[in-house]
């Protein structure tokens, strides 16, 4: 998993209840598992002894391996979405952040292969997962519009084309099939599909993403608070 993206999954959670506290660390055991083995293949009695817990304790928390599943697609959307964000502060362009939202997950299947495949594996049994990542997306798009850079006959048929897109250029690229710059021309391509010109789409698309800040700096008092909330 690439190093900015990593340090906010495996990062140890303050403030939790030991209850809540075994559960994260059973989720954190089970995104290893599923990363080395896949979804299909792994088993409650592995996440249990990476944990370095029983079996029984895996149950206390989750009667299924679906269950397991909803809470990894929970960690994994939310550290997605929030580092996403935390990039985009200052980018108060709807078209610029759907671009840099598009080519962060393409990039995360061009950084780590297995971690996207994984992730999409995931989320066919944790719906939960996109719908996460939905709220996010349905923003940048709803801003888009709002600034008359995005014209689009219904918002369904918008996150359908953006979501089914942004998921097939990932396992392409995850599976080494992709030309150099995919993330840049999808993204270019799905700008085009939300009603943006040509030129437009490829200016756009074609502007240096933003770093990840620091998790120092990105986790303010905003966050922080949020955080404890939760």
């Amino acid at each position: 998993m690439p190093e900015a993206l990593a340090e906010s999954v495996w990062r140890p959670r303050r403030g939790l209840l030991k209850r809540e506290r075994t559960r994260v660390l059973l989720v954190q055991a089970a995104i290893r598992v599923f990363g080395a083995r896949g979804y299909a293949d792994a088993t409650i009695q592995e996440i249990a002894a990476v944990a370095g817990m029983t079996t029984g304790t895996v149950y206390n928390h989750f009667k299924t391996k679906e269950e397991v599943a909803r809470g990894v697609a929970m960690l994994l959307a939310e550290t997605l979405c929030r580092r996403i964000t935390d990039s985009q502060q200052g980018v108060a362009e709807g078209a610029q952040r759907m671009a840099i939202g598009i080519q962060r997950y393409i990039w995360l299947a061009e950084q780590s292969p297995q971690w996207a495949l994984m992730l999409m594996e995931v989320s066919a049994a944790a719906p939960d997962l996109l719908a996460e990542i939905a709220g996010y997306v349905l923003a940048d798009l709803r801003l888009g519009v709002k600034q008359k850079a995005f014209r689009v006959p219904s918002e369904a048929a918008a996150m359908d084309m953006i979501n089914g897109s942004v998921q097939q250029a990932m396992r392409t690229v995850a599976r080494g099939s992709a030309p150099a710059k995919h993330g840049r021309e999808v993204a270019t391509c799905l700008l085009r599909g939300l009603g943006m010109e040509w030129a437009a789409a490829k200016q756009v698309a074609s502007r240096a993403l933003p770093a990840f800040p620091p998790m120092q700096a990105a986790e303010g008092p905003a966050a922080k608070k949020a955080r404890r909330a939760a």
